[in-house]
């Protein structure tokens, strides 16, 4: 079980190492080395499925869960500090969990009882493009006082991210505390004895523990707004975890920080990769027992708690000299009884066994703009004397609500795009509406996973290559908020 009381917080500073850190980073140009290089798979030796693919049916509509976002306040220090005043959902500190079948119909009502127009994006799910959640291009944001209701029936089952995206105003709803995750249970979902779903956000403070004043430009052009404390599920870290020896675990972690990208770390622990961003895939131990972590990034984890009295573990952020997010501990209980091996929890029939590349729409998006680093200074900070309204671009324009789209492709064609980061800082991106393969660099095969989301080193290119098989116009966007608001995203439409 996960407990909830107030641990003494790790606060951070506000330069502590952070993704624009090349350090922070390692395994090739996207950041993403999860398998040791043996393990890589070609994406020419895919075998065909088993079965065609074919997609849920929708289930009975039936009421709307409400999600309510208004002002409330949180005890992110212990006392004799004061409570900081944030914004949740219902009136509760942990993000909530929206928990639904693979097959049925989610009907969220949300209810704006901020001051700021808010709509919701469902970070992940291959989503009808009306219900993507994106203010200002797939649906009018909803304002302050007034109530929208998404429904639609998630194709695949997995984990998924609740994020507040309105195109110019997503940070601040975002950095006040709005977040959560979307489950989608499989049909037959594995057997665990806990299935838990965690949340990194952190908070960036002000001397009297309020949340610094929103709409920075020296943010928004650099790093983004990097909390000085970290929180898991609302409780300042590290949030304990107690279960019973032997005891079979489903960690669902999920990054819904505004900025910070980092490195995860199990400690103690053996875990193994169930999914990822959402998708199944052979399982898989992480290498040297880490995973990038940047906003918006999600994985399914299982593994089996030690039997041994005594032993503890921990979920480790790289952060500085670590901080631990999580802790692991057992109960008094006598152990569990031992379960089978951990496998895989199969395949996704909707996603394609091969990307056939040969006949692939190919397309160059370029990266642009934010702080510039001083070569010879390079202990200076970055500095940016522009438009804050326009920091960044992509191929030359930054996102703007009514923008064309940047491409146009028919339904069912194979797309690769080559993306080039020429910005002095990593980017992490997310593609609406689909899910990707990350290219080898000879386009002679792909990473083994499929991913929606990913870390652009600065300086590099890489290649993603997805069918585009989901119609309306869709969002390439940062998952660092503060960078979208400022016009780092594009869209292409699917027709």
């Amino acid at each position: 079980m996960l407990r909830d009381p107030l641990p003494t917080p790790r606060s951070l500073g506000p330069n502590d190492p952070v993704s624009a850190s090349r350090r922070t980073w390692l395994g090739g140009v996207a950041a993403l080395a999860l398998l040791p290089s043996g393990a890589r798979a070609q994406g020419t030796k895919t075998p065909p499925p088993s079965a065609p693919p074919s997609a849920p049916a929708p289930a009975t509509d039936g009421p709307a869960r409400t999600l309510s976002a208004a002002p409330n306040t949180l005890r992110l220090k212990p006392e004799p500090a004061v409570p900081t005043p944030v914004w949740s959902f219902d009136g509760k500190a942990p993000p909530p969990v929206v928990r639904v079948r693979r097959g049925e119909t989610a009907r969220l009502k949300v209810e704006n009882r901020t001051d700021k127009p808010l709509s919701l994006h469902w970070h992940g799910v291959r989503n009808q493009n009306p219900m993507d959640g994106v203010g200002g291009v797939t649906q009018a944001p909803i304002a302050p006082g007034t109530e929208f209701t998404y429904a639609f029936v998630p194709p695949d089952a997995g984990t998924f991210l609740i994020r507040p995206l309105v195109v110019g105003g997503s940070s601040e709803p975002s950095g006040r505390g709005l977040a959560g995750a979307l489950v989608v249970e499989e049909t037959t979902p594995p057997a665990v004895d806990q299935d838990l779903t965690l949340l990194m956000q952190d908070w960036r403070l002000d001397d009297a523990d309020a949340l610094l004043p929103f709409g920075q430009r020296a943010f928004a052009a650099s790093s983004g707004r990097l909390g000085s404390l970290v929180t898991l599920n609302g409780v300042p870290v590290p949030a304990p975890i107690t279960a019973r020896p032997g005891s079979r675990l489903r960690l669902r972690l999920g990054n819904v920080c505004n900025a910070r990208a980092t490195r995860i770390r199990f400690d103690g622990v053996k875990v193994y990769v169930l999914a990822v961003d959402g998708q199944p895939t052979d399982t898989f131990e992480p290498l040297r027992a880490t995973l990038p972590f940047p906003p918006g990034t999600r994985y399914d984890l299982m593994l089996d708690m030690p039997t041994e009295a005594g032993t503890t573990g921990a979920i480790t952020a790289l952060i500085g000299n670590g901080i631990a997010l999580a802790t692991l501990g057992l109960t008094a209980e006598a152990a569990a009884p031992p379960r089978p091996p951990i496998t895989k929890i199969g395949d996704n029939p909707l996603l394609p066994a091969e990307v056939k590349l040969q006949n692939a729409v190919r397309r160059d998006i370029t990266l642009t703009g934010g702080a510039r680093i001083d070569k010879d200074k390079p202990a200076s900070e970055p500095s940016y004397t522009g438009d804050p309204t326009r920091i960044w671009a992509v191929n030359g324009a930054p996102g703007t609500a009514g923008m064309a789209p940047l491409f146009s492709v028919k339904r069912g064609q194979v797309v690769v795009l080559a993306i080039r980061n020429e910005t002095a800082f990593p980017q992490s991106l997310h593609l609406h509406g689909h899910a990707f393969r990350l290219l080898h660099p000879l386009d002679d095969g792909w990473e083994p996973y499929w991913l929606d989301t990913f870390q652009l080193l600065e300086g590099r290119t890489a290649r993603i290559a997805f069918k585009a098989d989901n119609p309306g116009r869709w969002l390439i966007s940062a998952t660092v908020l503060e960078r979208f608001d400022t016009g780092l995203w594009t869209l292409f439409e699917v027709t």
